[in-house]
């Protein structure tokens, strides 16, 4: 049933991230509210959806992230708060130390990561094609 869960907030950031790349635009914009909005969603988007695959991994005895000043509490508020902490800290790409990835952790921080440098080009890609059409 867990897993089911993951593999659900996988498929909604993949939607997210299709989504981004076919939402129509309209007249002739150069930058607009709406696509900054779209791009705050994305980046929501794969906050929570990493937060919770984290979240996840550490409720079920999967190692994901190590505090430095100590082991997380093992209440569920307390491992999602360091979850979302720690993912939008991975996509922002900003890494404070005070979180550490281990184990399987490091793989999904690199990916995160990756997502987190790719979304801002393909938002320039996206804007350039759009005007490029016009």
């Amino acid at each position: 049933m867990a897993l089911l869960l993951v593999g659900l907030v996988v498929i909604v950031m993949l939607a997210s991230i299709i989504s981004f790349w076919t939402t129509q635009t309209r007249g002739r914009q150069y930058i607009s509210i709406e696509n900054l909005f779209t791009l705050m969603l994305l980046y929501l988007t794969m906050m929570i959806g990493f937060g919770l695959i984290y979240a996840w991994m550490e409720m079920n005895g999967y190692e994901a992230f190590v505090k430095s000043l100590g082991r997380t509490n093992g209440e569920f508020v307390h491992i999602l708060h360091d979850s979302l902490y720690f993912s939008a800290i991975t996509l922002l790409s900003v890494g404070y130390g005070d979180i550490i990835p281990i184990g399987t952790g490091r793989w999904i921080a690199m990916l995160e990561a990756l997502l987190g440098y790719i979304i801002p080009a393909a938002f320039v890609a996206r804007f350039v094609m759009d005007s490029n059409e016009k």
